[in-house]
């Protein structure tokens, strides 16, 4: 049995920033099929609606909708008749358009009467009217409507209007936010559903116009059952488009290619979860190497700071000026190339992580789903027998290099590394056995891009979103995790603008990674052995450790040894974790050593405000007090 054809693909212009003109070129560049129209995007348009749907067919699409008609059915007079001359109005503008699909959303006029016969009768006669325009209408049930906000009723006014020009139109955010039962969707004939409009919305406690004016998003960055409503969409035989309407303020203010493209790749991942044909998402085994892109004299002090991490100098590429520095399942890479990728990226951005490496089960598989998300690929020329190891662009420019345990991608080390005779410590000599999660920084209006771009790509689950008081505002942070911990990434964006995380993206050129945190077996030995390398810890203020003490009653003898080795605690119930941090290296960076007990799963949230303003404290310039100025 083969799969049935995929639904053609549709966005709403409203759902992008930019004119008229640039959301059409962005939405068309992403590769959708279809556009709806927003009346208000028309109507700021220079131009007729001839000049519109000549733009939207030059540009290989077709409008399948001009929405949105308000306040029309249950009218008294003379509302009514007005109402029936805006549509004919409405009708001859869309037959220049060149669509044949006007949306018609419930009354939510305080002067609406009620009734499902009378607005049945409202969109028989509608119908006729339609007819003699060759165009059809589609009714929606707003959850807030005055009268009709469940679809319902929309689909019973539509049964009994009994007219072939109309048919009801389907949206999720509007089904899922109250919500409404979806099995009874199967119950409506497919060719009775004119349109199928998607949203997903994250879980607020607000009243659901606020909540679908300002915070709907793709399917994938929310947390309604957008999937399940697909599903009980395609029981139903509907083949018509699919199409995203979103209103959100964050979408308003980026990039309409971004958006546009983040729209295509949630249809195309949604696609899957429902109808699935894409190579699976790749299950992620673990963090092959980090790699830094700096200059040989930054590069040699980050050298030192590896050496009091632990690290040792385990190989030298066999072409390139990179070196390897290994301890535990930990591969960290220093490069100094004059050219290439890595320098470029040391350009744009100052030192700092230019690549991430994933190993995975199928690289194979990985690449091809990325390619049908709309990810771009990357390659650089390599050396006589050097390895070609696919990579994607990932945040902020970087690179996401995969590596599997099979096959020649299983052996870069042999192959494109020469080792270091007798640095490497024995692995249960390692004070630091693998990564424990990365941290990456970011616009705030990127993070629901790249929320979607691993939650798609990636087995990975989502964490619930927080919020973290930093000393210049609030910063929202984002975790996924896979099933198997072997990855763990932070996505962190933020508002304002002199918190940590704004300041690394603004002061540095945009996004990428701030922080990583290494698993230790032993918090406490290991600290204890790089102190006596010589490396110091963020400083933590004293009253965090009276306070911590009175939390948890923790024995004092453990409260001092925190305290000594400058270690944050938290518990959930019996499970524990340690953490501790460096010093931020070069003004971009820094790195967190973490101790998971009893199956820890979180990343200690209640210390993030300690940590933030202990680093806040490092970061704000020393002045020297007036009197010692003058001597």
């Amino acid at each position: 049995m083969t799969n049935p054809a995929p639904n053609p693909t549709s966005i709403a212009t409203v759902s992008l920033s930019g004119d008229l003109a640039e959301k059409l070129q962005a939405i068309a560049a992403a590769g959708f099929d279809a556009v709806e129209v927003f009346e208000n995007d028309f109507l700021t348009f220079d131009g007729g609606p001839r000049e519109v749907g000549r733009m939207v067919a030059d540009l290989g699409m077709r409008i399948c909708a001009f929405q949105p008609f308000r306040d029309f059915e249950g009218m008294p007079e003379p509302l009514r008749a007005r109402g029936f001359a805006r549509a004919e109005r409405k009708f001859a503008i869309m037959n220049e358009l060149g669509t044949d699909l006007m949306l018609i959303c419930s009354n939510v006029s305080p002067q609406a009467l009620g009734g499902i016969d009378r607005a049945a009768a409202d969109f028989h006669e509608l119908g006729e009217l339609a007819a003699r325009f060759g165009v059809r209408v589609g009714y929606e049930a707003l959850a807030w409507g005055r009268h009709v906000n469940d679809y319902r009723d929309a689909w019973e006014i539509v049964r009994r209007a009994d007219h072939e020009r109309i048919g009801v139109i389907l949206d999720s955010f509007h089904t899922l936010a109250r919500p409404s039962p979806l099995g009874p969707i199967a119950s409506i004939p497919g060719d009775r559903i004119f349109l199928v409009q998607l949203a997903d919305a994250p879980k607020l406690d607000m009243d659901v116009l606020s909540w679908s004016r300002h915070f709907r998003c793709f399917p994938g960055q929310g947390d309604l059952a957008v999937a399940d409503f697909v599903r009980a969409v395609a029981q139903t035989g509907y083949a018509g488009p699919l199409s995203h309407e979103i209103f959100n303020d964050q979408f308003r203010a980026g990039s309409a290619r971004r958006l546009a493209t983040d729209g295509m790749r949630s249809l195309i991942a949604l696609s899957d979860q429902t109808r699935p044909h894409l190579p699976p998402r790749a299950p992620v085994l673990g963090v092959e190497f980090i790699e830094f892109a700096l200059d040989e004299e930054i590069a040699a002090e980050l050298s030192s700071l590896f050496s009091a991490l632990g690290f040792r100098q385990t190989g030298t590429h066999v072409s390139k000026s990179v070196t390897r520095w290994s301890q535990g399942d930990i591969n960290l890479l220093l490069n100094t190339e004059k050219d290439g990728f890595a320098q470029s990226h040391a350009i744009m951005h100052g030192p700092g992580v230019c690549a991430i490496a994933l190993r995975v089960d199928d690289v194979g598989q990985a690449m091809a789903r990325a390619a049908a998300l709309k990810i771009p690929s990357f390659e650089q020329p390599v050396g006589p027998g050097e390895l070609q190891i696919p990579a994607i662009r990932g945040v902020g420019g970087s690179l996401i290099y995969f590596t599997q345990p099979t096959g020649d991608l299983g052996h870069i080390w042999e192959k494109d590394f020469a080792p270091v005779a007798g640095v490497e410590a024995p692995p249960q000599a390692a004070l630091l056995q693998r990564v424990d999660h990365i941290s990456q920084s970011m616009d705030y209006e990127e993070m629901l891009s790249w929320l979607l771009f691993y939650s798609a790509l990636f087995a990975l689950d989502r964490i619930p979103q927080l919020a973290i008081a930093d000393p210049g505002g609030l910063v929202e942070s984002r975790p996924l995790v896979s099933a198997n911990q072997t990855l763990r990434i932070v996505l962190n964006g933020s508002q304002a603008t002199r918190t940590l995380s704004s300041r690394f993206v603004s002061e540095h050129f945009g996004s990428g990674v701030q922080h990583i945190a290494f698993d230790a077996p032993d918090i406490f030995a290991a600290v204890g052995a790089m102190r006596a390398a010589g490396l110091s810890f963020l400083d933590i203020p004293e009253n965090y450790y009276e306070d911590l003490e009175a939390r948890h009653g923790l024995d004092p003898d453990f409260i001092d040894r925190l305290r000594d080795h400058h270690i944050l605690y938290d518990r959930d119930g019996e499970a524990e974790f340690l953490q501790v941090y460096t010093h931020v290296f070069a003004q971009r960076f820094f790195f967190e050593i973490v101790e998971r007990r009893g199956g820890y799963g979180g990343f200690g949230a209640v210390n993030a405000p300690v940590r933030l303003a202990s680093q806040a404290r490092e970061a704000r310039p020393v002045t020297m007090p007036r009197s010692l100025r003058e001597m």
